[in-house]
C-alpha cells in the first residue's frame, strides 16, 4: 500500500512539473510572438522613398532564382516542433507558435539574403564610381601640371 500511495505522489508530481514546464514554454512562446510583433512594427515605416529616391539609377533589386529547401526547412514546413506527450490543446498552439515564429524566422532570413544582395550590388557600384573618381584625379593633376608648364614658359 505505501509503495502504491508513493508511486502516486510520485506520478502526481511529475505530472505537476510537466504542466509547469509545459505553462512556462507557452508563455515563452507567447512573450516570443509579441517581441516579434513589435519588432515587425520597424519594417513598416513610410515615406522612405522620398528621402532615398525611388529607383532612380535603374539598378535591378532582385534577381530570379531558385529556392532550395533543406532538409530542415522541410522538417519545418511539416510541423512537429515539439515532442507530443500529453496531446493537449496546450501542445497544439505551443506548437502552432512555434510554426509562426519558424515563418517568422524564415521571412527575417530572406530578407537579410536579399538585404545582402543589394549591399553587395550597391558596393560594386561605389567601387566603379571611386575608380572613376581616382581616374579623374589622375587626369585633373596632369592637365594642372601641363597648365603649370605653359604658365612658367610663356
Amino acid at each position: 500500500m505505501a509503495d502504491e500511495s508513493d508511486m502516486r505522489n510520485e506520478l502526481a508530481d511529475l505530472q505537476t512539473r510537466a504542466d509547469q514546464v509545459a505553462d512556462e514554454s507557452l508563455e515563452s512562446t507567447r512573450r516570443m510572438l509579441s517581441l516579434v510583433e513589435e519588432v515587425s512594427v520597424c519594417g513598416r515605416i513610410k515615406g522612405g522613398g522620398q528621402a532615398w529616391g525611388a529607383n532612380q539609377d535603374g539598378v535591378v533589386n532582385s534577381q530570379p532564382g531558385a529556392r532550395v529547401m533543406d532538409e530542415r526547412e522541410q522538417m519545418a514546413i511539416s510541423g512537429g516542433f515539439i515532442r507530443r506527450v500529453t496531446e493537449d490543446a496546450r501542445e497544439n498552439e505551443m506548437d502552432e507558435n512555434l510554426e509562426q515564429v519558424g515563418g517568422i524566422i524564415g521571412n527575417l532570413r530572406h530578407m537579410a539574403l536579399d538585404m545582402g544582395q543589394e549591399i553587395d550590388t550597391q558596393n560594386r557600384q561605389v567601387d566603379r564610381i571611386m575608380e572613376k573618381a581616382d581616374s579623374n584625379k589622375t587626369r585633373i593633376d596632369e592637365a594642372n601640371q601641363r597648365a603649370t608648364k605653359m604658365l612658367g614658359s610663356g
